[in-house]
């Protein structure tokens, strides 16, 4: 027994250690809970490196060999590090091996040999391999039996002896059958799914998920639970998808563990508790879902329900930007599209980057009609996506290669990159991609000539040549193009073709992540994060880590969410929201607070404030303004907390100064003018409304109108606090008109008096009235409601 355990023991450590250091990735490539990485083919290897390379995210890295400038002493201390290091492992590894290998051979014993059940040799061993109908059988068969059930043979030779026994029950046949007919229904669902882009044929392959996750499929069931959660193609239900995230939880699937994790730390369908969701999130993590990673990642980041741990946030971020970064293409990817719903609703006239159906057609429209600049637009929209465009290479090969015989630069270059890369539109060919590279390049388009160097620097089509793929990235960094500042960068960093050179490394990679290059990202955090070439600097690789993780497959659902949001479905656009929320990505954030601010119905209605105050503070915490400014009036008014003016202010301070806003310095104007959470000071007042005004155009009339009501209040506060008598108490006639200011007052009254006599006398004589004679009285009119009708 003592064995047994120490067996079990052995295994459950290895199976923590395996899943902890390199998480495997869920086989299906589900865009919501995990990510296939992508290996390299063996064209894609530098081929004329004596010393070890490795290709990581595309780029190649030396495994062995130092700058020059590195001394000898440096190679022999590392060197002798490395082989203590080696020793320890090798020491480990056999120690580990050896227990385990002692421990199986021990269970081998202990567990009997397959056994016959029933037929002509009940309870006899099976023999392997046996000979039925002139074929050896290595394992139980279902050959030659209609009712599918497995069968082996006590002898070798089953036609000589006839000696057989059956190899399951049949309630474990039973079972095999029904698992072996989910199977069959699952990937009839999938076929559907994965081949159909109309709603209503998606709608019936979850119905076949939906027979299959009942018959306990556990891929189904994965996928339904999801459908359920999110109201994707299914009627949205909280409470049954809980159940079956706890069946898969009992079965130990990551994806399961990772959305009951979900579930508890958003407190949907259970009571919220982030230790649970913790527990939840770390098993899925173990059991590889980057999904889990992920958020893990975020928590030790910001410190959510565990110690903050730049160390821990780092290990995580950089195990999902690992997988992210091998996925990336030559294309790039597609295009994650960040839209908040608050600037949206409050700036209806901003745009938000998705483009007009009339728009669309309109540049279509252009495109028939030879417009070259709209098919090479149109080309770029549909091979990324993004701005409302889903992603064709069908439709964006054809404008390419309309614009491409036009004699467009840009489309034969992007051509190239197509025919590189390969897909299911475009067969790979790198003699065609070189085609098009070339005749690109020679016409000095930067995108032709970055792809020329990858044909060169990896031997795609050409031979390896290092001089010209530096010369032809060289030509394509002088005209901005990312790839080629990229590509210049790995070089340097790597000495291929130069002079190994950090900071030449350094330079170029930072001009590319300034063009948002995902690599770029990635291999400045992997220097900040080793220390090489820079100070290293945790905090910084994880930031810029985060970046690339959150440009993985996952971030499609932030378009899928806003679609939700504008079909009316708030209730399934705030549970995407929530997901991507855990995940770190702050507009999930800041649009899932938005839509419990406007009372979101799958929730408590005593709960929507606390939870938006939540996600606000978690947005605000990254930098959002508009967050920072709601964190502010949610104390202020007393939404989801207590009225608290000194934390109002502080928020509309911290506002105000980090980003300049012209909001939160209008309402610490306020504040200031009616002592709200800080002592009462008008002229404070003004001063923040005055720097509301130059902060933002749109920001004068209100300060405008607010400094007109200060000056009436600072008025009516002024001669308030006047005492009148008092003035004239004080007021010394003689300092201020002199010893004889009596007689100038008499003089000034005697000379105001005579003026106004001698006007009236004026007045009389200037109408002379005869005797005896009356001014005639002109007769009046009657008034017109007294006339007599016409």
């Amino acid at each position: 027994m003592g064995r047994r355990a120490r067996l079990g023991l052995v295994l459950c450590l290895a199976a923590l250690w395996a899943g902890g250091l390199a998480a495997a990735v869920d086989e299906e490539g589900n865009q919501d809970e995990s990510l296939e990485s992508k290996t390299l083919s063996a064209e894609d290897q530098v081929k004329d490196h004596s010393t070890g390379t490795r290709v990581v995210a595309g780029q190649i890295f030396l495994e062995s060999g130092k700058s020059d400038s590195q001394s000898e002493d440096e190679e022999n201390i590392h060197s002798q590090e490395e082989e203590k290091e080696n020793l320890v492992e090798e020491l480990n590894s056999l120690e580990m091996s050896n227990l385990l290998n002692k421990d199986l051979e021990e269970a081998e014993i202990q567990n009997p040999a397959l056994t016959a059940i029933g037929g002509t040799a009940d309870g006899e061993p099976c023999h392997f391999p046996f000979l039925f109908m002139e074929k050896e059988y290595a394992e139980c068969t279902a050959d030659g039996r209609e009712d599918g059930r497995l069968w082996c043979a006590t002898t070798y030779d089953y036609k000589k002896d006839q000696k057989w026994g059956f190899c399951e029950t049949e309630e474990q046949s039973n079972k095999r059958r029904q698992m072996q007919e989910a199977e069959d229904v699952y990937q009839t669902g999938m076929k559907i799914l994965n081949e159909s882009s109309k709603k209503a044929q998606k709608k019936e392959a979850y119905q076949y998920l939906l027979k299959a996750a009942d018959m306990n499929h556990t891929k189904a069931m994965e996928k339904v639970s999801y459908a359920l959660l999110f109201g994707d193609y299914l009627k949205q239900n909280i409470q049954s998808s809980k159940e079956l995230f706890e069946k898969l939880t009992e079965e130990g699937s990551p994806k399961g563990q990772m959305a009951l994790g979900f579930l508890y730390a958003s407190g949907l369908g259970v009571n919220s508790s982030q230790a649970k969701a913790l527990v939840y999130y770390t098993f899925g993590a173990l059991g590889g879902n980057l999904i889990a990673h992920m958020i893990l990642g975020y928590r030790y980041w910001a410190g959510i329900g565990v110690l903050q741990s730049c160390e821990s946030a780092l290990t995580h971020y950089r195990l999902v930007a690992n997988h992210v970064a091998s996925d990336i293409s030559l294309t790039g990817g597609t295009v994650v599209q960040r839209i908040r719903l608050a600037d949206e609703v409050e700036n209806p006239g901003m745009a938000s980057g998705m483009l007009e159906e009339d728009l669309i057609q309109y540049y279509q429209f252009l495109a028939e009609k030879g417009d070259v600049q709209a098919q090479v637009g149109l080309g770029q929209l549909h091979l990324h996506g993004g701005r409302g465009v889903e992603q064709n290479h069908q439709r964006a090969f054809e404008y390419f290669n309309q614009a491409a015989n036009a004699g467009n630069s840009h489309a034969m270059a992007f051509l190239g990159k197509m025919y590189s890369e390969g897909s299911d539109v475009v067969p790979q060919s790198n003699e065609t991609a070189l085609q098009y590279f070339k005749k690109a390049a020679d016409m000095g388009n930067p995108v032709g000539q970055s792809g020329l160097g990858m044909a060169y620097l990896y031997g795609r089509g050409v031979p390896v040549n290092y001089e010209l793929a530096l010369k032809y990235f060289q030509k394509a960094a002088e005209q901005g193009w990312v790839d080629g500042q990229l590509q210049l960068g790995s070089m340097y960093y790597n000495g291929i073709g130069v002079k190994r050179d950090y900071k030449q490394a350094l330079k170029y990679f930072n001009l590319a992540s300034q063009g948002g290059h995902i690599l770029a990202f990635y291999n400045l955090a992997q220097m900040h994060a080793t220390g090489t070439g820079v100070m290293r600097s945790c905090h910084t690789a994880v930031e810029l880590f985060k970046n690339v993780c959150e440009r993985g497959r996952w971030s499609e659902r932030l378009m899928t969410a806003y679609n939700s949001y504008k079909d009316g479905d708030s209730n399934s656009a705030v549970v995407q929201y929530l997901l991507l929320a855990e995940q770190g990505y702050e507009v999930a954030q800041s649009n899932a607070a938005f839509i419990l601010d406007q009372k979101a119905s799958i929730v408590g209605e005593n709960e929507t404030y606390p939870r938006a105050l939540l996600h606000w503070n978690r947005a605000a915490s990254q930098g959002y303004t508009v967050a920072r400014i709601k964190l502010g009036d949610y104390h202020f008014y007393g939404f989801g907390t207590d009225v608290d003016y000194e934390t109002a202010f502080i928020h509309y301070r911290l506002a105000s100064e980090q980003q300049h806003s012209a909001q939160a310095m209008f309402n610490l104007g306020y504040m200031h003018e009616k002592g709200l959470g800080i002592k009462q000071d008008i002229h404070l007042a003004k001063r923040f409304y005055d720097m509301a005004a130059e902060a933002s155009p749109d920001a004068q009339v209100p300060v405008f109108l607010a400094l007109c009501k200060l000056g009436v209040i600072y008025s009516l506060q002024y001669v308030r606090e006047i005492n009148i008598r008092e003035i004239f108490s004080h007021i010394d006639m003689d300092q201020l008109l002199g010893p004889e200011w009596d007689l100038y007052l008499m003089t000034i009254i005697a000379l105001l008096l005579g003026t106004i006599i001698a006007y009236r006398q004026r007045q009389h004589q200037a109408i002379p009235r005869p005797a005896g004679l009356r001014p005639a009285v002109p007769q009046q009119e009657p008034p017109p409601e007294h006339q007599p009708p016409q």
